[in-house]
């Protein structure tokens, strides 16, 4: 047994750490009462922006510097994914869209943005497999503290990850606090709940709106790059991805939209979102993969059942999620 958990804990935590950073992002911007259903497509975005600048690093003849191999990468995979909020919040605080049909259609647009530069890169090094690898940069994001492999079991549970599975810790317990424990933080919780008293208050509610979208866009950004760089090493392929972004989202409703919360239910469901790996296998036992698949997902509707039963004010969304804030009709 406890072999086992050695094996699957780790495994679990490196599934996680995408989920984390899409998840605490989400929750930073549906603070602000926006609710951001692109959020898989600014993962995609951010992913092949950090993409394109490790493999323009890679082969631009130079030396390999270890502050540029992870520097190039961060900052292209950020800007991509600020651009994505700007774009959202243009659409949905500035031109009051649908946030729901702006947020679908991002999502389509980053897989698609994605897909498209990510096969013009593969053509570019003519690979005979539908993939790409950057193993030069990613060595550098994938890289643990030497000493952890001296620590034993220790060692493998805590301290055997790459470095921004801790800043990913990091920015979900700093988001917690900002919330809670901050001015700022309690002016966006006011924007969320009620645009028209924080308005009244002389709260500036679009910037506050924008803020924490384009902030909450860049967080999950860095989750598509931890999954290109680390967790894949490097690798990029089309359509790999898979649905991390959706689960995501879902995990937002799961931990009650508090951060803190995500960092363990986010390596919860990175646990079983691989649960399926670990059963029988088998021809007879195929069918029942497929059931553990949607573990998750069920657990997310468990949860959003026995919440909204209890109806405590605390663990309900913000109460203007998803609603335009018009200033005239105040």
């Amino acid at each position: 047994m406890w072999s086992f958990l050695l094996a699957f804990i780790p495994r679990a935590v490196v599934q996680g750490i995408p989920l984390l950073y899409g998840c605490t992002g989400e929750i930073i911007t549906e603070k602000s009462g926006n609710l951001n259903l692109g959020i898989p497509g600014v993962m995609y975005v951010g992913a092949i922006s950090g993409v394109i600048g490790s493999f323009v690093y890679e082969n631009s003849g130079a030396a390999m510097n270890p502050f540029l191999a992870i520097a190039i990468p961060m900052f292209c995979c950020l800007l991509g994914s600020l651009l994505m909020g700007l774009l959202y919040c243009f659409l949905t605080v500035t031109l009051r869209a649908n946030q729901n049909v702006t947020g679908l259609a991002m999502t389509t647009f980053g897989v698609g943005f994605g897909n498209f530069f990510g096969g013009s890169l593969i053509k570019l090094v003519d690979s005979d497999v539908p993939s790409i690898a950057l193993s030069a940069t990613s060595s550098y994001f994938s890289k643990s503290l030497p000493f952890a492999g001296k620590l034993g079991w220790f060692g493998k549970l805590f301290l055997s990850y790459g470095f921004l599975a801790y800043l990913g810790v990091a920015i979900a317990l700093a988001a917690s606090y900002f919330l809670n424990r901050t001015r700022k933080g309690l002016h966006l919780r006011a924007v969320g709940e009620n645009p028209n008293t924080a308005d009244a208050a002389g709260i500036n509610v679009s910037k506050y709106k924008y803020a924490a979208t384009c902030v909450g866009c860049m967080i999950a950004g860095l989750g598509g790059l931890y999954y290109v760089m680390d967790y894949a090493c490097g690798v990029w392929s089309n359509n790999a991805f898979g649905d991390r972004g959706w689960l995501a989202i879902a995990l937002v409703i799961f931990t009650i939209w508090r951060p803190n919360v995500s960092v363990l239910a986010s390596f919860l469901f990175g646990g079983l979102y691989i649960l399926y790996l670990y059963i029988p296998t088998g021809m007879e036992h195929m069918e029942y993969q497929e059931l553990y698949k949607m573990i998750p997902y069920v657990v997310t509707l468990v949860v959003l059942v026995v919440t909204s039963m209890r109806s405590k004010r605390e663990n309900q969304p913000p109460a203007s999620l998803g609603l335009p804030y018009f200033r005239e009709e105040r």
